[in-house]
């Protein structure tokens, strides 16, 4: 069953997001963030701008499929046709289709107050469906 964490008090989603793409990569790990199209675009930006020791390589679903295969982190707004199970990173406002195949899903809710309240929403609808869910909460790990 998929695990679903929650990090909760982001003050930069995006920034935050690069950094947990460096230490997954690092790790192994194969990501792949599904969000709305402006996020992915300013997305792939930011890493982009990440010097050369802490570049991500990554590509959107624009890439060929053999390319796609063998990447270490996908930007995809719909998560059809994506063949890596392993974290997927939602950055939409609603539960993504297919976030169930996905061995483990990573909620970044930033200190917006839409944004928390679209987040407890989805807490909801995962808490009600079974899902195993863990929160982690920034503010609390800064102090």
């Amino acid at each position: 069953m998929t695990d679903i964490a929650f990090h909760f008090n982001v003050p930069d989603r995006l920034g935050y997001v690069c950094r947990l793409l460096r230490k997954a990569v690092t790790g192994g790990v194969k990501v792949v963030v599904t969000g709305p199209q402006d996020e992915l675009s300013q997305l792939d930006t930011d890493l982009w701008a990440l010097s050369t020791t802490d570049f991500v390589t990554h590509v959107g679903l624009d890439a060929p499929r053999s390319v796609l295969e063998k990447s270490s982190v996908v930007l995809a707004d719909v998560l059809d046709g994506i063949n890596i199970h392993s974290v997927l990173v939602n950055l939409w406002p609603l539960v993504p289709d297919g976030f169930d195949r996905y061995e483990r899903v990573i909620e970044i809710v930033s200190q917006d107050e839409t944004d928390r309240q679209q987040a407890r929403r989805r807490w909801k609808y995962y808490a009600q469906t079974g899902f195993h869910l863990v929160r982690h909460d920034l503010q609390k790990v800064n102090k």
